[in-house]
């Protein structure tokens, strides 16, 4: 069995409605959970505001935009073993501006993208069709233990949609 998940919340982000530390600790122990050999177990979790963000993404991938979350795995020097998963960054404007996109659920969203997250700091990827299936199998499992609806599945068409469609043919 794992250990419990130690999670060290940092918010460098201005708002509210960022995901309290028990629903972050409750979030990182269901992916924990998925990985019983897992010894890593700490992982900070930092929300930031745009500018951060934006800077973060340009330096480390190339990207001059902000974007929704970034993971940061620990490496440890060599020889030396630590519980350190890693770190997620998580641009709180952005998700808002999502989830309001998305009709999700603010609280849904984040707890999407930290499951994503954790799994990307334990090596899941989503390069390949065969990884990124996996991967949000993954994800899905999880958020279900959390009552989450699928985050991959496709909204239900409002009737302003369908009243749109139906002008296109």
């Amino acid at each position: 069995m794992s250990p419990a998940a130690i999670v060290d919340r940092q918010l460098a982000a201005t708002g509210r409605n960022v995901p309290e530390q028990e629903r972050l600790e409750a979030w990182v122990a269901a992916v924990l959970s998925r990985f019983p050999e897992e010894t890593r177990h700490e992982v900070t979790v930092r929300f930031v505001d745009v500018e951060e963000g934006q800077a973060l993404n340009r330096d480390y991938r190339g990207y001059d935009k902000p974007t929704n979350v970034l993971s940061f795995p620990f490496e440890a020097p060599p020889g030396v073993a630590l519980p350190l998963l890693g770190d997620l960054v998580l641009c709180h404007p952005v998700v808002m501006r999502e989830a309001d996109e998305q009709g999700k659920r603010l609280v849904d969203h984040y707890a999407h993208l930290v499951v994503h997250g954790i799994l990307h700091l334990l090596g899941h990827d989503h390069l390949e069709e065969e990884e990124a299936e996996e991967m949000e199998r993954l994800e899905r499992e999880i958020l279900n233990d959390f009552a989450i609806a699928d985050p991959y599945a496709t909204p239900p068409m409002t009737n302003e949609k369908q009243d749109d469609r139906k002008d296109e043919t």
